[in-house]
């Protein structure tokens, strides 16, 4: 499964991060710093600003002060776009300067960091650029009133960013809020912050105006309790778990802010006898041990009908066996370092609660101690898991599978639904009617079927129950990152 590679600490391309304030690099004002540690080495990577209240306060002000000037809510759409796009450009540029950041800072492979993270961050900001010059505003015809409705920019919106894609999260978010004529302040996740820290850079080679981008990193207490009640900050964009996603909502209620919260999954990967169970073999390995499990959407809960249940698994653990984990910068890595060593004890308890359950542990279920120091841990298969166990109902965020068998298509749909999360799922069968059958009853954001991961920009994005509230993604970005007015008139 794994070779024994000792990963070693890459420094060449990595400095210390400052604040990122009205288009300059600066130190907090307290002068205080903390670490960020590679995963995959458990050493320090770089020092990193630690912002405090008034650090926060000062970006949120410069940026209101930027939106309220116009030079860029009042600039024309298509000049937003070109200096977008310049962005985008830009990223493309220093491609692999940014995977190697990120893999170094996350943990999570090179492969993936500079086959799809980052290109795909580059498209968010063009695919947003573009999309705003043909966003239409609405006008209605009334005898002898006309009424119009514009889409204005919102204001000062406050991005807080998680830890498990920091660059890809932080564009997918800012550009649709900069495309609508917005000004940001973003909070990268303090595990991860090299990469997203870099955007600044970028911003300022691509000509956009200091002050519609800020950038700032610190405790989430501090920094992120004044980024949802501070009285400028218009909307308010979260990624994260559900349970700080309450947090948010609760602060944001102070000044009545809206707010958009992707939260936590338990998604179900559902496998019918009549699928391509090659297929969704593949399909299921790469829906849960993707970024070590360290993602939202990933399917963490494997229910597979009974008449395949012991072939699956006999396929299933034999292809998890072959997942290479191993240094995160060596192109043949399957499976990188979780992203700290706290969040590794966290996923082996969950593995010891699950055995003290009653699961059958299939494979995995340890540390990696032949790599060193770092956060590496055993892809872990549970199976004859009961959806009432913890490890089905809880989110692990890591690279831990509970396989659940099902008789009926029926029993499926509501072992599926006995969640309290409803961010994703994946169907997987051959027949056209069940799947559309069993996509309509599932309870969630998203749904797959006979794919996985597959994202088409223009399509809403967000989750059902304790998943989030709200939808970003095409029409739905803009319509949340923008205030509509209504204007009538007397002919």
């Amino acid at each position: 499964m794994s070779e024994t590679i000792q990963p070693s600490v890459e420094n060449k391309r990595v400095r210390d991060a400052k604040l990122f304030i009205n288009g300059q690099y600066v130190d907090a004002t307290s002068g205080e710093t903390f670490d960020t540690i590679n995963p995959a080495t458990n050493e320090k990577l770089a020092a990193v600003a630690s912002a405090s209240e008034a650090d926060t306060h000062r970006a949120i002000e410069v940026a209101q002060k930027t939106f309220e000037s116009g030079v860029w809510s009042k600039l024309p759409v298509a000049d937003r776009a070109n200096i977008l796009c310049k962005m985008a450009d830009l990223v493309m540029e220093r491609v692999d300067e940014l995977a190697h950041l990120e893999t170094l800072d996350v943990g999570k492979p090179i492969r993936e960091s500079r086959g799809f993270d980052i290109p795909r961050s580059a498209w968010n900001l063009r695919f947003f650029a573009e999309m705003a010059k043909y966003m239409t505003h609405e006008h209605y015809d009334m005898g002898n009133y006309m009424s119009y409705a514009k889409y204005a920019p919102a204001g000062v919106t406050s991005l807080i960013i998680p830890w498990n894609l920091p660059f890809m999260q932080m564009t997918w978010k800012a550009s649709a809020a900069l495309a609508a004529g917005n000004t940001v302040v973003v909070k990268p996740a303090s595990y991860t912050p090299l990469s997203a820290v870099m955007l600044g850079e970028i911003a300022n080679e691509a000509g956009l105006p200091p002050g519609v981008l800020n950038i700032i990193t610190g405790p989430g207490g501090t920094v992120g309790t004044a980024m949802t009640t501070h009285p400028h900050v218009r909307r308010i964009s979260f990624v994260g778990e559900s349970a700080t996603g309450k947090t948010v909502m609760r602060n944001a209620a102070s000044q009545l802010i809206p707010v958009s919260l992707e939260l936590g999954g338990k998604s179900a990967n559902i496998v019918f006898a009549d699928a391509d169970l090659d297929e969704a073999v593949a399909g299921s390995i790469e829906a849960i041990f993707r970024n070590q499990g360290e993602i939202c959407l990933a399917g963490s809960r494997l229910l597979v009908q009974e008449e395949v249940y012991d072939l699956f698994l006999d396929k299933f653990v034999k292809a998890v066996q072959m997942i290479k984990v191993g240094n995160p910068l060596d192109q043949a890595t399957d499976m990188g370092a979780l992203v700290s060593r706290s969040h590794l004890e966290t996923v082996d308890n969950y593995v010891q609660i699950g055995l003290a359950e009653g699961a059958k542990l299939a494979s995995g279920g340890k540390r990696i101690t032949a790599l060193g120091d770092g956060n590496f841990y055993e892809p872990t298969v549970f199976y004859d898991v009961d959806n009432k166990m913890r490890i089905a109902q809880e989110e692990i965020f890591g690279p831990v599978i509970a396989i659940i068998p099902f008789k009926t298509e029926e029993d499926a749909i509501r072992i599926a639904n006995d969640s309290i999360y409803g961010l994703a799922g994946v169907v997987w069968t051959n027949d056209l009617r069940r799947a559309h059958r069993v996509a309509e009853q599932v309870v969630s954001g998203l749904l797959w079927i006979n794919c996985w991961y597959v994202r088409d920009l223009r399509t809403p994005f967000g989750g059902a129950k304790a998943s989030g509230i709200g939808r970003e993604g095409g029409r739905h970005s803009f319509e949340f990152y923008t205030e509509a007015k209504t204007v009538t008139m007397k002919r």
